[in-house]
């Protein structure tokens, strides 16, 4: 199972980063929309110090993840990136993006349960019966949205490979969490 951390959104802020680079989690997504480029660079080089065994992607700055040799997240509106220039991570809102993005590295299930300002949210059956129509080989897919280690078991299917979220990392000691959706996962 691969555990995504995503940051809140409020600011590069190393004493609340670290304890989440270092809970166990797989891969960190920087998603800071107010970071300016060098700032978000620094934060980027910073995660790779301090976790550099942690999978490390950028949100949305394709010059920025090119500087710091990581993967980059491309939201709705970020334009097509050129297949195979570096590891791409997009959104998967709906069944019919799976055709232009099958190519990426990893897809962002989103929302898949309800999440406040998300628009409407999958559903597990919804999820279910789209990951049973997909081939085994692809993108690796992680449900985001809602999630928590109490609903985590019933999202299982053998073409899901994790689960990523924000306010599970971020609320509370992430360690912890980390700890809850392994062992709910497993249950």
């Amino acid at each position: 199972m691969i555990l995504l951390a995503i940051t809140p959104g409020l600011g590069f802020d190393p004493e609340r980063w670290g304890p989440v680079l270092r809970s166990g989690i797989d891969g960190f997504l920087i998603r800071e929309r107010g970071l300016e480029a060098r700032a978000l660079l620094e934060a980027a080089r910073w995660c790779q110090e301090t976790a550099p065994g942690v999978r490390l992607w950028v949100g949305g700055r394709l010059d920025v993840a090119f500087a710091a040799g990581c993967g980059l997240h491309a939201p709705e509106d970020h334009p097509e990136v050129e297949p195979g220039l570096l590891p791409l991570s997009r959104p998967l809102h709906a069944e019919g993006q799976w055709t232009d993005r099958s190519g990426c590295e990893q897809l962002l299930v989103s929302p898949l349960l309800p999440s406040p300002g998300k628009g409407q949210s999958w559903g597990v059956a919804r999820l279910h019966r789209f990951l049973d129509t997909l081939p085994v080989a692809g993108p690796r897919l992680l449900a985001l949205g809602g999630l928590d280690p109490s609903n985590a078991p019933a999202l299982r299917h053998p073409r899901l490979a994790g689960l990523a979220a924000i306010r599970s990392f971020w609320a509370g000691d992430p360690v912890d969490a980390v700890a809850r959706f392994r062992a709910a996962w497993e249950a």
